[in-house]
């Protein structure tokens, strides 16, 4: 199958992701608060789900597999379980609702978990597993939505007692049982679309370049500055994004959406 025609959109699309990757190449996070808002806007939330899902699946194999052993599962399957219960939800959800709609909730959405991560909020009530259940739950709608599980669980977990290095593990090991919850629904939904899956491939050299940048980068500035750096990007992204900003893209044409 041919690759998408390369036009002012594309570069747009390219572009963002070499800098989705390089965030997540630094900080370990960031690549979905990056892209998904300005993939939407370019060719809709539908194709901008896939997108995220499948250039983001094959890097985080091989750091995730050591990670797997470290895991406390007895913290991870909770979550994980409200996770596959509202992931489909959110998904539908994505299917059917309006797309203007849906890219005003998901650049404020992103908007607000940025600004949750950066004021460093932390959950503060009681930690049970129907306490775990319901945060995998709203993790599973923005997942389904969005492609962003992160900050929920972040601001849950980042509050316990667990060692920093069990923490870690734990989200990896969950973002990697959610990447594959994501592509099983998506293909059961029927979102897999060509155009979606070609810009995909399009977009997963630059993502691996911007990973590679990343990585070198890392180690140069200590972890704040890389933070500030990346929550910055996501800002400027879902800023950028929302539908309100449409005349900045009126020489692109409507996003793609159906």
């Amino acid at each position: 199958m041919p690759l998408p025609d390369f036009d002012l959109s594309l570069a747009i699309l390219l572009g963002t992701v070499l800098v989705g990757g390089i965030a997540r190449g630094m900080s370990g996070f960031g690549t979905g608060m990056i892209v998904v808002p300005v993939a939407a806007a370019l060719y809709g939330p539908k194709a901008a789900l896939v997108i995220v899902v499948l250039i983001d699946t094959l890097p985080i194999v091989p750091v995730t597999i050591p990670a797997l052993k470290i895991a406390r599962w007895r913290e991870v399957l909770p979550v994980l379980a409200g996770l596959s219960l509202l992931l489909p939800v959110g998904i539908q959800i994505l299917k059917w609702g309006d797309p203007t709609m849906l890219r005003w909730l998901i650049c404020v959405a992103i908007l607000l978990c940025a600004t949750a991560l950066v004021k460093g909020w932390r959950y503060a009530g009681p930690r049970t597993t129907v306490t775990s259940l319901l945060v995998g739950s709203v993790a599973g709608l923005l997942s389904g939505i969005a492609s962003i599980p992160g900050p929920p669980v972040i601001i849950y977990w980042l509050a316990s007692h667990l060692p920093r290095l069990i923490v870690r593990a734990n989200l990896m090991a969950l973002f990697f049982l959610t990447e594959a919850l994501s592509i099983a629904n998506i293909w059961v939904a029927g979102l897999f679309e060509r155009q979606a899956v070609l810009l995909s491939i399009a977009a997963a050299g630059p993502y691996f370049v911007g990973l590679l940048i990343g990585s070198r980068l890392f180690g140069l500035a200590n972890d704040k500055i890389y933070r500030r750096v990346t929550f910055v990007l996501i800002a400027a992204a879902a800023l950028l994004a929302l539908p309100a900003a449409d005349p900045l893209f009126a020489a692109l044409g409507r996003p793609v959406a159906d």
